[in-house]
């Protein structure tokens, strides 16, 4: 954890908000190329500085992370792939940053560290990006198995008003027999517990570090549990 005064990162900006906003507006290459400078230098930039403050926390929870500060490692590309996608508009006007195991396959099997930032709102958190239906039902397995342990894992989780805990539930219901703390989390299809916030002072500061590792840090025994989550070969 860097020390304040050893910190890159000194918040994002109006500016920052101000290209995003024009982007959502002008979703178009000769617009992006006319304003790339502004990306670099209000968007990139501070997304890299904030990635590179939390780097080495984020190691100390877990030393497989990746944690360098760039597009396709840890931070989004700003161009969408439109191959398969009936929205042809070439770039998103949300931003994130993921700490996630090497893996070709984190959007399914890896439970990830997520940090996204939008026109109008922005959110942390941790989870499943599209979770396997495989790896659900194994989380599930390990419910029935050792009940003592899930709880230990989401004890934290009464005790704070920070985190929610979202994604898609299914409508039939499982097993009655659970009783509704934990069928809440025995429902999903897919989970991650998510900060929302709108825009705040924070996000222009760089106390936006210090309340992200507190948040990642507070979550911690969850992600262990998720991973020891292990599908057969």
């Amino acid at each position: 954890m860097a020390g304040e005064e050893e910190r890159k990162f000194n918040g994002f900006s109006l500016k920052t908000l101000k290209f995003l906003r024009g982007l959502k507006a002008n979703n178009s290459k000769k617009w992006f190329d006319a304003h790339r400078k502004e990306y670099e230098e209000h968007v990139l930039g501070p997304m890299r500085d904030l990635v590179t403050d939390c780097g080495d926390f984020m190691l100390d929870i877990d030393p497989r992370f990746e944690i360098t500060p760039a597009m396709n490692k840890t931070i989004s590309r700003i161009y969408r792939d439109t191959r398969f996608s009936r929205d042809k508009s070439p770039f998103r006007s949300i931003v994130w940053f993921t700490f996630k195991n090497r893996s070709k396959d984190w959007t399914t099997l890896v439970c990830v560290y997520f940090f996204e930032l939008s026109v109008n709102a922005y959110r942390y958190g941790m989870g499943f990006y599209n979770a396997a239906p495989a790896i659900m039902k194994r989380f599930r397995e390990m419910i029935d198995e050792n009940p003592q342990a899930f709880q230990k894992a989401i004890s934290f989780f009464s005790k704070q008003k920070i985190f929610v805990l979202e994604g898609e539930t299914y409508k039939r219901i499982i097993d009655k027999d659970k009783p509704e703390d934990i069928q809440n989390w025995y429902q999903r299809k897919n989970m991650y517990l998510v900060c929302n916030r709108k825009i705040d002072d924070i996000l222009y500061s760089s106390k936006l570090v210090d309340d992200l590792e507190y948040g990642f840090n507070l979550i911690t025994p969850l992600y262990r549990y998720f991973q020891k989550i292990k599908l057969e070969d």
